[in-house]
C-alpha cells in the first residue's frame, strides 16, 4: 500500500480533508481494490446505509453496525427475524433505519442466493468492470456511469434494494473497481 512521504506534503482527495477519520480512510481503505465476495458484500450494505447521511457518520458508526451486525456475515444476518429488527432500530450506536435494516437483511439472503446458484459475489461484480479498476478522469466529480447502472440493475433483479446507480458508484470507487482518486492526490493510481 502506498504511504504519504512524512516529510513531503500530502495531497488527498478534497473529501477526505479536514477530519482525520476521513483522511486514515481515503490513505488505507478508499479506492484498495477489494476481491473478498464477503467483505464487498459488507462495504455494500455500509453505502446503502449511507443513503441520504454523510459518510463520516457511517465511518463513525461502522464498528457499531459490524457489533449489531454479526459482523456482516452473510449466513448469519439472513437469519435475522422481526425481533432482530427491533432490536436493530432500538440501537442508537447504528442508523435506525427500519427500511435500510430491513433491506440488508434482504440482502444478505440474495447475496446467499446467489452462492447457492453458483455465483460468486466478487467475480459477479468485477465482471461489470472486466476484472480490472477502471481510472476515473482525476476531476473526482462523476456520481454514477454506465457501468455502475449496469451493476445496479443487476443487484436489483437478484433481489437486492438501496443499490441504486449513485449508491453502487460510491461503493465501487470505495472498493478500487474505479480508480477515483483526484489528479495530484498521492494515492492516484496506487493500485495499478
Amino acid at each position: 500500500m502506498v504511504s504519504p512521504s512524512p516529510a513531503a506534503p500530502v495531497h488527498r482527495c478534497r473529501w477526505a480533508q479536514g477530519d482525520p477519520l476521513l483522511a486514515a480512510y481515503h490513505d488505507r481503505e478508499w479506492g484498495v481494490p477489494e476481491y473478498d465476495s464477503r467483505a464487498l458484500w459488507e462495504k455494500l450494505m455500509l453505502d446503502g446505509f449511507q443513503a441520504g447521511l454523510a459518510w463520516i457518520t457511517i465511518l463513525r458508526k461502522r464498528d457499531a453496525f459490524r457489533a449489531t451486525f454479526a459482523n456482516f456475515q452473510p449466513d448469519r444476518v439472513a437469519r435475522f427475524d422481526q425481533d432482530d429488527v427491533a432490536r436493530l432500530l432500538a440501537d442508537p450506536g447504528i442508523v435506525r433505519s427500519r427500511a435500510k435494516i430491513e433491506a440488508t437483511i434482504g440482502n444478505a439472503r440474495a447475496y446467499r442466493a446467489m452462492q447457492a446458484a453458483g455465483e460468486d459475489f466478487a467475480a459477479f461484480v468485477w465482471s461489470f468492470v472486466g476484472g480490472a479498476p477502471q481510472v476515473g478522469d482525476g476531476h473526482g466529480q462523476r456520481t454514477r456511469s454506465p457501468e455502475s447502472e449496469a451493476l445496479s440493475a443487476a443487484l436489483k433483479a437478484r433481489g437486492f434494494k438501496f443499490v441504486g446507480p449513485v449508491i453502487v458508484y460510491a461503493w465501487m470507487q470505495a472498493c478500487g473497481l474505479v480508480d477515483d482518486h483526484e489528479a495530484g492526490c498521492f494515492r492516484r493510481h496506487a493500485a495499478a
